[in-house]
């Protein structure tokens, strides 16, 4: 058979014979893939309207025959058995997605309000912080830690602790108070 132009989709490559040859008992995994794995494809990509789905569909149909191949070479159709999971694969993605579907559309927006202008300035001012001293006022005020539970999970002594403390809410009382100043609040 001689082939002019470019090979179209569905047909065999040149090397390969027409129809596609029925495994015969004992066959080998390898040939039983390269034999059928394109024509395989092409149905799940017809029923799907994917072809990189199908492929993945076929793929995955052959990694759990290849698992199960002891058993499977002996079948009298071990291509059928692979075309039925890959179906059965293809039902289980369809009822994964329209049940995804259905659940999102019963979901509601919620609009959540942005931060509060003092929110954001306590977070830029925060972050001018040294890390240590950071560390010590998120710790205190946000996680309401004592000051000698800080000490032991910092490992420093608690008068480290109370420095750090002291020295970040001098800067943060600062930084807040020029911020105040530049947008206009009292």
């Amino acid at each position: 058979m001689m082939v002019t132009g470019k090979p179209r989709l569905g047909e065999p490559p040149p090397d390969q014979p027409t129809e596609f040859p029925e495994p015969a008992e004992g066959v080998d995994f390898d040939k039983l893939y390269h034999t059928h794995f394109r024509s395989l494809t092409l149905q799940l990509a017809a029923y799907c309207g994917d072809l990189s789905q199908a492929q993945d569909l076929v793929q995955e149909a052959f990694c759990r025959a290849y698992a199960r191949w002891s058993r499977l070479s002996r079948y009298d159709d071990p291509v059928g058995w692979v075309r039925r999971v890959a179906w059965n694969l293809a039902a289980s993605r369809w009822r994964r997605v329209r049940t995804a579907q259905s659940w999102l559309r019963r979901q509601r927006q919620e609009h959540v309000a942005g931060p509060e202008p003092d929110r954001v300035a306590l977070t830029a001012a925060l972050a001018q912080l040294p890390p240590t001293q950071r560390r010590a006022v998120v710790l205190h005020y946000l996680a309401d830690l004592s000051v000698t539970q800080i000490a032991q999970q910092e490992e420093v002594p608690e008068g480290t602790v109370k420095s750090w403390l002291h020295r970040g809410r001098l800067a943060l009382a600062a930084q807040l108070t020029s911020t105040r100043e530049v947008n206009g609040h009292d």
